[in-house]
């Protein structure tokens, strides 16, 4: 049952007895025989992929709804391989994101990652991907496909949610009879994660291809397909089968120049997607406005699973020291307002996560929230906007399509700024450090001064009204203890009753 909350509870309190009425969540479709759980779980698939490397300890991940199978599923496979398997009930980040932190707690040999996940390479553990086979009507998607799409000759993108991959093929390969210009997006099998049904039930991974593309794969989000020659993605309407979420968000932000169709397997509802994209974006931009005026940047790394983030945490690093800010390293599991709420000295936080976990609305953090290609907007001369928007930070890396050299940028100093958010100009301060032999500064520091450096918390720190408990010693008179405050701080029992 539902109740009202309390004026006292807030994103920062809550009741204790909250955690005891959260509800269970349950999947749309909880299988109900044996035979509906091993086909759900693909438990044959899981078998092979343990037997064949001879794995000992097998990490279980499971997302809260799939957690009521867990423990029988462990049994099942513990039958059937004779490892040991351990269930990893809390992750440390999403859901989503492959806990190898957890995993590497135990010694595990391998994950087994159950229901939706990020299709992004891991580094440390071997890892097989089981989406699960969550229901679909196929016939009554395909009814809802035609109304949407009365012509035949539609250039249309079909793109899916994991939990939905598995009747992709049957869906396209019905409608690739009527429709000669239908493209099916497939997983990425390039990526170090093995995918459990990636083989779904259909005609394989040229279903849906036209007869004539490019000979280029396009690659978004662990997905890959081949488009039309003399054909862009701004040409195509894009098909989304799954239901509203961040994933649907994602490739919306992405594809912000495409029309967005959704069919929701679980309401039944085919509809055209009338999410105003246009605003989404200009509040974006109003962020990399506040992360441009920011001096303090905090550097949130959201993940420990995902390949290449250190490599990209480095490159804030030298992006922010080059614009001239000065920055600080934090590791958080579950983002949370209040977490971020106790680094008030930081003006802007940009969070290094898997791209569906990266769009973070910030009305109610203290401070924005940004992504990395929003930080290098910010202080990337050469990095203009153009509308067009990354959330997977790989995009950012040298070698990749999104890669912007800065090394031979000037500092940020070299002239003043307009700031949107203020109206005024602004200069940078530089933190390249000291200047070298060849500079022409009029006035060199002597090498043998001893120089201080105060460091930037320790200013904001500094400049607070309230700077904790002072001693005075010597200079206040010893007095008796008294009789202090009795009760919690929201309400002392000698406070006046409003």
């Amino acid at each position: 049952c539902s109740r009202m909350a309390s004026p006292c509870e807030s994103l920062f309190y809550s009741s204790e007895l909250s955690a005891f009425e959260t509800p269970l969540v349950n999947s749309s479709r909880k299988p109900q025989t044996e035979s509906e759980l091993l086909e759900y779980y693909e438990v044959d698939k899981c078998v092979q992929f343990v037997k064949e490397s001879n794995f000992n300890k097998v990490a279980l991940q499971f997302p809260d709804e799939l957690l009521v199978d867990s423990t029988h599923l462990s049994h099942i496979l513990e039958q059937k391989t004779g490892a040991r398997m351990y269930i990893l009930a809390d992750t440390s980040y999403g859901s989503c994101c492959v806990d190898e932190i957890a995993a590497q707690h135990i010694n595990a040999d391998c994950i087994i990652h159950f229901g939706r996940v990020t299709l992004i390479p891991s580094d440390r553990l071997p890892v097989l991907c089981v989406f699960g086979r969550e229901p679909i009507d196929c016939d009554d998607c395909l009814v809802k496909f035609r109304s949407l799409f009365p012509d035949p000759n539609s250039y249309v993108l079909i793109l899916s949610d994991v939990l939905y991959y598995y009747s992709q093929d049957c869906i396209v390969s019905r409608l690739i009879q009527d429709y000669n210009n239908l493209v099916a997006s497939v997983v990425d099998k390039s990526a170090s994660v093995t995918v459990g049904n990636s083989e779904s039930d259909g005609c394989g991974d040229k279903v849906g291809v036209p007869s004539r593309v490019t000979e280029v794969f396009e690659s978004l989000c662990g997905r890959k397909f081949q488009l039309a020659v003399e054909k862009s993605l701004e040409d195509y309407a894009v098909f989304f089968i799954g239901c509203e979420g961040p994933v649907l968000t994602n490739f919306m932000m992405v594809l912000n120049k495409c029309q967005f169709y959704s069919y929701n397997p679980v309401t039944h509802s085919g509809r055209k997607e009338t999410l105003n994209v246009n605003r989404s974006l200009m509040r974006r931009y109003f962020l990399i406005q506040k992360a441009k005026d920011a001096k303090v940047v905090g550097i949130v790394v959201g993940t420990l699973g995902i390949g290449d983030y250190l490599s990209i945490v480095e490159r804030l690093k030298k992006v922010i020291k080059k614009a001239g800010k000065k920055c600080y390293l934090f590791v958080v599991g579950k983002l949370n307002p209040a977490k971020l709420a106790n680094f008030m000295e930081i003006d802007v936080f940009v969070l290094v996560a898997a791209p569906e976990n990266s769009l973070i609305d910030s009305q109610e953090f203290y401070r924005p929230v940004v992504t990395p290609y929003e930080l290098e907007i910010a202080c990337i001369r050469s990095r203009q906007w153009t509308g067009d928007y990354r959330t997977d930070f790989r995009e950012l890396l040298p070698g990749a399509a999104g890669h912007v050299d800065f090394e031979n940028e000037r500092a940020g100093d070299d002239e003043p700024e307009f700031s949107l958010i203020t109206g005024s100009l602004k200069s940078m301060e530089n933190t390249e450090g000291d200047p070298d032999e060849s500079s022409q500064a009029l006035v060199k520091r002597d090498p043998m001064q001893i120089a201080t450096r105060q460091s930037t918390g320790a200013q904001f720190l500094s400049g607070r009204s309230w700077k904790g408990l002072e001693q005075r010693v010597g200079e206040s008179s010893v007095g008796l203890a008294g009789k202090g405050r009795k009760g919690i701080a929201i309400a002392y029992e000698d406070e006046p009753q409003t």
